[in-house]
Parts: C-alpha cells; sequence; structure tokens
C-alpha cells in the first residue's frame, strides 16, 4: 500500500513540472483535476468524463482507479483531495480534513446495485439475503462466494451487513479483479460471483462470451426490510425503487477547500446531463430527470 501511495504522489509531481510552474487557470469547468475512483465505478466516471470535456474542453483529468483500500490513503493524506466512493467517510476518515478547516462536499450521483451470478447451468437462480449472511459469519451451506478482491468496496460492504471483521476459512474466496470473478463462475459450478451491476453492464465483447455463460440470482432480503416479499434481481427499476436488497450509493467526494473543477464536475455528475449517462448506464439516478414536451399547432 505504501508503494502505492507513493507512486500517486509521483503521478501528481510530475503533472505539476509538466505545466512548467506557471499558474493553471482554474475554475468549475477548465484546469486539471486528479480524481481517485473506486475501480468497480471507473467505467462510469470516464463516460461522464467524456461527455464533459466535449462541454468544457479547457478540463483535464488524471484518473486513478483501485480498490478503495489503496486509494483512501491519498486522499486523506492531503495529495488528491476529490475521491468516488461507494460510501461517507466515517468519523475518523473525517477527521483528516476537519482538523486542516477543510470543508468536505458529499454528492450522491448514482444507486449502484451488488448483483450475484452463478453459472448458467447451476440450478440455482433465487438466494435469500439471510443465506449471504449465514456464509459470511462462517455457517457453510455448500455454496462459495467469490469477490473481486480481499480489499475492495464489495467485501466491505457484505462484513458490514454480516457484522464480521474476520473471514471464515470456508465459503469466502477472493480472487484478484472484477473480470475474474466472471470467468472464475463461468467455468465453476457451486460458486456464487459478486459484483457491482455497473461491472456487468459495461463490459467490453472479450467479456461477451464469458457473461453468456452465467446468469444473475434474484435475492429476497431479510424479513422486515424492503424487498422481503419476494426474489428481486438488480434491474434498473429494483435499484430506484430500492427494493433490491444488495444497494449502495455513490459518492463523489470533494475537499478541494475552493470552486475548482471538482465542484464544477461534481455539480455536473448530480445535473441534468450527469444523470441522463447515469439513467443510460443502467444504474438507479440520484434523482429522475423529468422531461418536458411543447406540442406545437399545425394549424
Amino acid at each position: 500500500m505504501k508503494r502505492f501511495s507513493l507512486v500517486l504522489l509521483l503521478i501528481v509531481f510530475i503533472a505539476a513540472c509538466k505545466n512548467g510552474g506557471k499558474p493553471e487557470e482554474v475554475s468549475r469547468t477548465s484546469g486539471s483535476l486528479s480524481l481517485l475512483v473506486d475501480e468497480s465505478f471507473a467505467d462510469i466516471i470516464g463516460d461522464q468524463i467524456q461527455v464533459f470535456q466535449t462541454d468544457y474542453p479547457d478540463t483535464k483529468f488524471n484518473v486513478i482507479a483501485a480498490n478503495e483500500n489503496n486509494i483512501l490513503p491519498p486522499f486523506l493524506n492531503d495529495s488528491i483531495r476529490t475521491i468516488v466512493l461507494s460510501r461517507r467517510l466515517t468519523t475518523r476518515e473525517e477527521e483528516f480534513y476537519k482538523k486542516r478547516s477543510i470543508a468536505i462536499h458529499y454528492s450522491r450521483f448514482a444507486i449502484d446495485g451488488i448483483a450475484l451470478i452463478v453459472n448458467k447451468e447451476s440450478t440455482d437462480s433465487v438466494i435469500t439475503a439471510e443465506e449471504v449472511i449465514s456464509i459470511m459469519k462462517g455457517n457453510y451451506t455448500g455454496k462459495n462466494l467469490v469477490f473481486d478482491n480481499a480489499y475492495s468496496s464489495t467485501l466491505r460492504y457484505f462484513k458490514e451487513m454480516a457484522q464480521v471483521t474476520n473471514l471464515p476459512a470456508k465459503g469466502i474466496y477472493t480472487l484478484k479483479t472484477n473480470d475474474d470473478v466472471i470467468k472464475y463462475v463461468a467455468d465453476h459450478k457451486d460458486y456464487v460471483g459478486i459484483l457491482g451491476v455497473n461491472w456487468l453492464l459495461e463490459r467490453d465483447d472479450k467479456m461477451t462470451a464469458l457473461l453468456a455463460k452465467v446468469k444473475m440470482l434474484g435475492v429476497k432480503n431479510v424479513k422486515g426490510k424492503k424487498g422481503d416479499d419476494a426474489f428481486y434481481k438488480p434491474s434498473q427499476d429494483n435499484l430506484i425503487s430500492g427494493i433490491y436488497p444488495f444497494l449502495r450509493n455513490v459518492y463523489i467526494i470533494n475537499c478541494e477547500g475552493k470552486e475548482g473543477l471538482g465542484t464544477g464536475f461534481a455539480n455536473w455528475l448530480t445535473g441534468s446531463r450527469g444523470q441522463l449517462i447515469v439513467l443510460r448506464s443502467g444504474l438507479g439516478p440520484h434523482k429522475i430527470i423529468s422531461r418536458d414536451f411543447n406540442f406545437k399547432s399545425t394549424n
């Protein structure tokens, strides 16, 4: 992790050197922004930046995508002040900025679902949230849960849900990437792959054949919670309504301490253009953008 943080600092230093020491014009729609991104949302952030830059060509983005455990240190040591996460900062993490009297601005721009996938030949088509939690607690049921890596936000989400600190010796496996999860489940039965919906929706042509070998499970929530009446898949409607059990908000957290490109991009993500891109991606938008139609008389 220390090596990763040093690499990030080097990237920032090189970017500054390339600027030749000249002051760069910075505003909400111009200048440069270094942005840390949870790798689960790298694709949708890439789509947003591409459209943002067509409107504001005087902007440059240095996106560093990695697992949650690796992108937090450079954010908390003030190397890079803008980050995309699937959670808000903890009280302890917020203290890093509060001690320096720097305001922390949260902007939720999307709702992601965590999908559970199995081999297409598996006889299973549904699973309960209670069974997933039970496996996380070490009660092996014959099913094996496979996560992208040991430091991902996805695994952290389920550890918090099950209220466990350490993983059990049996029933839980971690690989390296989300693509590894898809490949493993496509080749093995009796394994349940767990990864963000966005990762499944944004895959390239190389993954198409593997995706054809897997299917999503329907999930029923624990009794007393929304979604406990039936089995639901992470469709966009179910994400928007909140009825799918495994949901997480996606935030851009800006601690620039001034009006800059971080503020402008955060506003863009929650504005009409950014929200339409979220809607098109298959994730749940922060808010539904209404459409107004003007009808002109042809008489």
